[in-house]
Order: structure tokens, then sequence, then C-alpha cells
């Protein structure tokens, strides 16, 4: 990869010696502009589900395993003190958990630079991560993509939640946690383990 500091140190060479034609000539070989765009994309709860579940619950980025949302949330509501939730994330309000182990999908490729919005470019990160990355590639940070979980081996807390719920309807009374149970409880549907390469638990089979 070229140095791009390289780059910009030829340009000013260029500028200093009037070579305005000569400098811009560089930046567009070698440094272009390229606008980004700011995508913004809301998943439906099934979908993050199957993503999650795909990546065994775990953040590609760093191999920590993470905490299917609901069960947080539930964790929240019935000790707000200890882990109080913010619906913004604030920091001064919201338990750090929410960020270092809540599940996020985010694009290996950033569709701002020319990555598909489709599920073999979804990839499960935590918030923490998620907003550390950016329009950056895992290049560009020096970052490795980790393998995916096996959800049979570690669910993310989901069949505890589930168990909740199962045991006290009343939790179902939130649409939140009625979204997510009804995306816990689905059939699993075959989704494709990339990106990345794949693990026993990458392909499912539907829930017994």
């Amino acid at each position: 990869m070229e140095d791009k500091s390289a780059v910009i140190a030829e340009v000013c060479a260029a500028l200093t010696g009037n070579q305005s034609a000569v400098a811009a000539d560089i930046l567009t070989d070698r440094y272009p502009f390229v606008p980004l765009v700011n995508v913004g994309r809301r998943y439906s709860v099934r979908q993050a589900h199957n993503v999650f579940v795909r990546d065994g619950f775990v953040d590609r980025y760093s191999g920590t395993r993470l905490v299917f949302p609901a069960t947080l949330r539930l964790i929240s509501k019935r000790l707000p003190e200890q882990f109080p939730f913010h619906r913004n994330g604030r920091f001064d309000l919201c338990h750090f958990g929410f960020w270092e182990l809540f599940p996020t999908i985010d694009h290996l490729v950033p569709v701002a630079r020319g990555g598909a919005d489709d599920q073999a470019n979804w990839i499960t990160t935590s918030m923490v991560r998620n907003a550390a990355k950016g329009v950056l590639t895992l290049g560009e940070l020096g970052w490795s993509l980790w393998p995916p979980g096996d959800v049979h081996a570690w669910d993310g807390l989901a069949g505890w939640f589930v168990e909740q719920a199962t045991a006290d309807r009343t939790i179902l009374d939130d649409v939140y946690f009625r979204q997510w149970f009804a995306a816990a409880t689905q059939p699993r549907p075959l989704l494709p383990c990339e990106p990345g390469p794949c693990s026993p638990g990458a392909h499912w089979t539907r829930r017994r």
C-alpha cells in the first residue's frame, strides 16, 4: 500500500514549484477524492438475530463473546440501578456493558467504500467496535477477522431470555421483548457462513 503521506509530500513539492496541474494529477491518479456516503440502514430484528446466530454471538473483530440484546435489556429492567440502560447509549446514564456486549451488524467492507449491503458483507460486532471502525477497512485499522463461534456452545444467553419469557409471559407485553422472543424462537434458516471461514455452528438447523 502506497504511503499516503508521501503522496501529499509530492503534492506539496509540486505546489512549491507552482505546478498546480502536476499536483492535481498526483492526487487524481494516486489519492483520488472518493465521496463517502453515509448509508443509514435499519435491519429487522430477525435479520439481525440471524446474523448473530450465524456468527455464534462472537464479535468478529475481537473474538469477544456477545450477549443476546433482549437478555441485556431484561437484566436492566430487573436491576435498573446496577445495570442501567439508555436508549442513546449515554455513557453517564448507560452501563458500559451495553457498548461492550451488545451485538450489532456492521458492513465488513463499508458500503461507503463500495461494500455490498447484503448477508455476505454483514458481520457481528459490539457497539463499541462498530463505532470505532466507522468507514475504515480492517487493513487500515490493523484489525483481523475472527472466525465465527459455535452457537451450540454459546447462544449469547438467548436461551435464558426465552426461558424467562416463557415462564413469565408478561415480559412479552413489551414490544421490544416480544420482537426478540419471536426472532429467537423462529425456525432458523440456512444462511451462508460468509464473511470469514465457516465453523460447525455457522450453518444452522431448525430449533428443536
